[in-house]
């Protein structure tokens, strides 16, 4: 039986349920991987590369750095010739209008400095006038040269041989004939008659310049696919960076191309159902109780997509190197509430789907799965607190250990060790110790119960168990008693001791309500005496009815809910019974009025708690402690549960049964052991 059945067990809603889970999960992981992961590859000019080898996936070109371009600019602008269009009609037009409003001299000249002015405004033209800013901004670089344009020819002109508006007025000055009248002509204002006749052509101009940075080539070489771009330890120089760097680029521009990102997509969504659905049929397989519990099926997915979600964060807003997340918290959370086969499997899914959001998984992979097997190896029993931190330390100090193999493998001198990814490492280590307040949140959640719990539930001193030795003395010593039986079972088949104690305390709470109508607390006074076969059965039954309300009312976890409600399972209050049989043979015996709620034991926990509860209540009611008597006693009351079919819904094996009648004979055997008469001292 399985995620796929060949008997035809597994139901279309389990399979919807099934697939809904995994499309969910897959989804939400999809939708959280970045779409690109270019900010985990990080460039540290001159100091060693701290990531594995690295090879070209794909042909790319080797950019060119922004300094590199910008030089190479500088050098092809000094050819650069803006280009300027000249304005043949300007000069007819100004010379014109010079002559018209002047038509009757200038005041204290001869009508001669009419034409001479004339003459030197079209001397000025035709050597070119040019905007005043334009001229001095060009005119700082003596070479510079400027294209132009007349009709339909270009020509090159440096910029010395043309003049702005004021150097064309001020030259008029300038001249021999024109210079002793000064005064006279600044009154005419003939500035107003030189406007620029080169006027800056910006389509042209645009379309020069565009050319001339057009031809510059932006990469300097090719790196062809398959060739090593850089190795682990070699020292990121300034030309392995731009490597690295053109590299980082191609594969973002590539991630922006449609096709491109549609491929990614369908390999990430391949990439990730693999692994969730490999993950659902080994839950299927091998875990199936686990698989049809929904809280055990939220736990585990929940911490594979939160970390998927974390590592993604990190990546997308570059907060810090992926070490610094402490991955193993989910090998402890789940070796913590389940198993080491599981948690292992669920530790490495998460590691796997983590590391396709990474630029060099290989080495992220080693390091984590070496991580979360530590972690399950030092937590097989989480009993104290202090576990937690020796498993911290421990997990960090393999961790370092494993990626300073890395870096060993690859450099060639110890110069070349780079202590960065460890100072990471070391903050790992102290996250993990959240792992304990997180196995409350988990615990609170997910409905699930620890170790640590469980020694906490089971301390004496608490409120309802020390009620209970002062309300029902003899019911306690009975609980205390049980609980050693039922934990020396669970150690001999494997099950969980501290649960099978806890529970066992706690089993019949219900009896303080009425604790004198209970054999171990009366002391010479039987209150059933004055009531109906009936009503003393329901007496009896009702101390696992009135248990649950009190669990319930002390927020007791639903695990321990579970032993008061199935320690005598759907079983009969026998005394009773065949009390009522044997005075009323002819009348009909309805028998729901003599037997337990339930439900029969689901867990072997449960079921070793029925088992050492019936044998320690009858055990105290036999005539003389033999071995004989004992081995019988158990027989005959374990067979009788089996027979009773107590046991058909929980996972516990006849060799299961066989050992918990064996450590149960041994046990009783030791209690009531006989002890040596002492002698009298003779007078």
């Amino acid at each position: 039986m399985g995620f796929f059945s060949l008997k035809g067990d597994i139901t279309w809603s389990n399979l919807f349920t099934r697939a809904a889970i995994i499309i969910g999960t897959v989804a939400v992981i999809i939708w959280a991987i970045p779409s690109e992961r270019r900010s985990y590859l990080r460039i540290d000019e001159g100091k060693p590369w701290r990531y594995s080898d690295l090879t070209a996936p794909f042909d790319f070109p080797i950019y060119k750095s922004d300094k590199t371009i910008k030089k190479e600019r500088d050098s092809l602008m000094r050819q650069y010739e803006p280009y300027y269009s000249y304005n043949t009609e300007e000069e007819g037009r100004q010379v014109r209008r010079f002559v018209s409003d002047f038509s009757d001299g200038i005041p204290g000249l001869s009508d001669d400095y009419i034409s001479i002015i004339a003459n030197r405004l079209r001397r000025a033209y035709r050597r070119g006038i040019m905007n005043s800013d334009d001229y001095d901004r060009l005119k700082a670089d003596t070479s510079q040269m400027v294209r132009v344009v007349n009709g339909k020819n270009a020509v090159s002109v440096k910029v010395t041989e043309l003049c702005s508006a004021k150097e064309a007025y001020e030259q008029l000055f300038v001249d021999e004939l024109l210079e002793q009248h000064r005064q006279v002509l600044q009154k005419c204002n003939l500035n107003d008659y030189i406007i620029p006749n080169l006027v800056y052509d910006k389509e042209r101009s645009d379309a020069s310049l565009n050319d001339i940075v057009n031809s510059i080539p932006l990469a300097s070489g090719v790196v062809q696919r398959g060739q090593k771009i850089i190795g682990r330890g070699d020292i990121v120089d300034e030309n392995a960076a731009r490597v690295l760097e053109s590299f980082r680029a191609e594969t973002e521009r590539r991630s922006h191309s449609t096709t491109q990102i549609g491929l990614t997509l369908i390999g990430e969504t391949i990439y990730v159902a693999l692994f969730i659905i490999c993950f659902t049929i080994y839950l299927s397989l091998f875990r199936r109780d686990y698989f049809e519990k929904p809280r055990s099926i939220a736990m585990l997915y929940s911490l594979i997509i939160i970390f998927a979600l974390l590592t993604s964060l990190l990546i997308r807003n570059t907060i810090g190197h992926v070490y610094i997340l402490p991955y193993a918290i989910v090998a402890i959370i789940t070796r913590v509430f389940m198993d080491s086969r599981t948690a292992f499997i669920t530790h490495f899914t998460m590691i796997l789907i983590c590391a396709c959001m990474l630029q060099s998984p290989f080495e992220f992979i080693v390091v984590q799965s070496v991580a979360g097997l530590t972690a399950i190896y030092s937590l097989r029993e989480l009993q104290y607190r202090s576990q937690l931190f020796k498993t911290a330390v421990v997990v960090t100090l393999v961790s370092m250990a494993m990626n300073a193999a890395f870096d060993l493998i690859h450099i060639s001198t110890l110069a070349e060790f780079d202590m960065s990814t460890y100072n990471y490492m070391i903050i790992n280590g102290m996250l993990l110790l959240f792992a304990y307040p997180l196995l409350y949140v988990a615990e609170k959640t997910f409905g699930f119960i620890s170790d640590i719990t469980l020694i906490e539930l089971s301390n004496t001193n608490n409120t309802l168990l020390r009620r209970m030795s002062e309300e029902a003395p003899g019911t306690f010593q009975h609980s205390i008693q049980v609980g050693n039986l039922a934990a020396a079972i669970a150690n001999k088949i494997g099950a969980s001791s501290q649960l099978v104690r806890t529970g066992a305390l706690y089993h019949d709470i219900g009896k303080m309500v009425s604790p004198i109508y209970f054999t171990e607390n009366q002391s010479g006074v039987n209150p059933h005496a004055a009531l109906s076969y009936i009503d003393s059965a329901q007496v009896i039954i009702s101390h696992v009815t009135e248990g649950l309300k009190m669990a319930e009312k002390n927020n007791l976890p639903t695990v321990i809910k579970d032993f008061i409600s199935t320690h005598h399972g759907l079983g009969k209050t026998k005394y009773f019974y065949v009390k009522y049989k044997n005075e009323n043979p002819d009348t009909p015996v309805d028998d729901l009025l003599f037997t337990y709620p339930g439900p029969n034991p689901f867990t072997r926990e449960q079921a070793i708690l029925m088992m050492a509860d019936t044998v320690e209540a009858a055990s105290r009611s036999l005539p003389d402690y033999t071995e004989k008597s004992i081995r019988d006693l158990v027989n005959r009351l374990v067979d009788g549960q089996l027979a009773d079919g107590h046991f058909r819904e929980c996972p516990i094996t006849f060799r299961d049964i066989a050992y918990a009648k064996t450590v149960m004979i041994d046990k009783l055997k030791m209690i009531y052991h006989t002890r040596v008469s002492y002698p009298k001292e003779s007078k």
